[in-house]
């Protein structure tokens, strides 16, 4: 057989063996997502107990009769209106904090902080955070004997980002926040709650 002859099919064969290289690339392992960066920009977490209680405040006779007397001020006169009080829900603190770090690897630098409002919902916030991006990024709580609880995709791999964390989670226990790439099974960055 003649290298000439079978052209056409050597070429078609190439195409193929290209194609499937590229679907395999692209397609199945995600590289381009390691040179796109995924910026996002949360502001801070919004507390189920903040919402129902600033409800709360605004279905009283109270802060509707505050809101009246504000609009008629605003309609009757070119006064500026009195600022009316309301009761904030509770404050907003920081249970535990820490630092990502890189690995040999990866870059990643950012803060990281579990915040609570008082009721039994926290969450996590990641502040100034920046990585290296990848394929199939996750945020993960981890143990010491390598457990894990996952709080779901890495939302963007550049800017500040909140994740609620379940309320049955010890965090004396899973005290380490990961970047992990679960389709490689390598950790991208760390940090310790402390």
């Amino acid at each position: 057989m003649s290298l000439t002859k079978n052209k056409p099919l050597l070429g078609g064969i190439a195409v193929v063996v290209l194609a499937g290289v590229a679907w395999l690339a692209f397609g199945f392992f995600g590289i381009q997502s390691a040179f796109i960066d995924e910026e996002v920009s949360e502001g801070g977490p919004v507390f189920a107990a903040s919402v129902e209680e600033q409800d709360a405040v605004a279905a009283t006779p109270e802060f509707e009769e505050a809101m009246e007397e504000a609009q008629e001020n605003m309609t009757e006169t070119d006064e500026p209106v009195e600022e009316v009080e309301e009761e904030m829900p509770g404050e907003i603190v920081t249970l535990v904090s820490g630092n990502f770090m890189g690995n040999s690897r990866y870059d990643i630098t950012g803060d990281i902080a579990v915040l609570n409002d008082g009721s039994e919902q926290r969450f996590l916030r990641f502040e100034n955070f920046e990585s290296d991006n990848g394929p199939d990024l996750k945020v993960y709580l981890r143990a010491a004997d390598g457990s894990f609880v996952s709080l779901g995709d890495l939302k963007g791999n550049i800017g500040d980002q909140n994740y609620e964390i379940p309320a049955d989670v010890d965090l004396s226990v899973f005290n380490t926040v990961e970047i992990w790439c679960e389709r490689f099974g390598v950790g991208f960055g760390e940090a310790t709650l402390a």
